[in-house]
């Protein structure tokens, strides 16, 4: 079952919307919004599987505020109008849909968005081996939240353990297992997800729930990351 939000100003197109997704199977619309603000809070801390966004709205355009999300879901653009389907497409948004929406038109975009997701293979098993209580511990790279260096320790922060796991080894050392593109040094003492970045600015990484420094030698590894998102 994949999860999707929808964002636009009109009420009215918002219910048409979601009468229409509800006769897809294998998506659930969480959350609607006439708020473009409201979305984008709501998506820092639930990220869903692709959005649906009207362009035209008051402020920000639908094109404008998606490009402003640091970590993007797949988007379906929808529209009155049809000349912003180039810029809809330069973000290789997934389908581009106008107003009024046809619900089998709505259905191949969808299965698009299905189709994708049939075809990447998850890669939950993936995961790094450390020294923990003196034996050799696995842990999941998608259940790293963050990592804090203590000297010749290090700090591994949990999405499902209520405490860190305190490993002997070095930042040095767990950088040089970690997968490159997954995982991103932004400090002597910090390692996050990439994954996770909300937000950034020249001191601070603001994460899903959690602030962290930014160390002067890591600034520029950052912006160039982020750029690549």
């Amino acid at each position: 079952m994949l999860s999707c939000i929808a964002i636009d100003d009109e009420p009215l197109a918002l219910d048409v919307l979601k009468e229409y997704i509800q006769l897809i199977p294998d998506v659930t619309l969480v959350k609607i919004f006439t708020s473009k603000d409201k979305a984008k809070n709501y998506l820092s801390e639930y990220p869903v599987d692709f959005i649906f966004l009207d362009i035209e709205m008051p402020g920000l355009n639908g094109v404008d505020f998606y490009r402003s999300l640091v970590n993007r879901p797949p988007v379906i653009f929808i529209t009155a109008y049809s000349n912003y389907a180039v810029e809809g497409f330069e973000l290789e948004a997934v389908d581009y849909l106008l107003k009024p929406i046809d619900p089998e038109r709505l259905k191949q975009s969808v299965n698009r968005i299905l189709s994708r997701k049939t075809n990447i293979q998850p890669d939950d098993q993936a995961f790094i081996t450390i020294r923990y209580n003196y034996q050799l511990k696995n842990i999941p790279l998608s259940n790293i939240r963050y990592i804090e260096g203590l000297n010749d320790y290090v700090k591994i922060y949990m999405r499902q353990e209520t405490q860190p796991i305190l490993a002997l080894m070095s930042m040095k050392e767990i950088v040089l297992k970690l997968p490159q593109q997954q995982f991103l040094r932004i400090h002597r003492s910090y390692i996050i997800p990439v994954c996770d970045i909300v937000s950034y600015n020249s001191k601070t990484v603001q994460l899903r729930n959690i602030s962290l420094p930014i160390g002067d030698t890591y600034r520029r590894d950052i912006a160039q990351v982020l750029k690549k998102q």
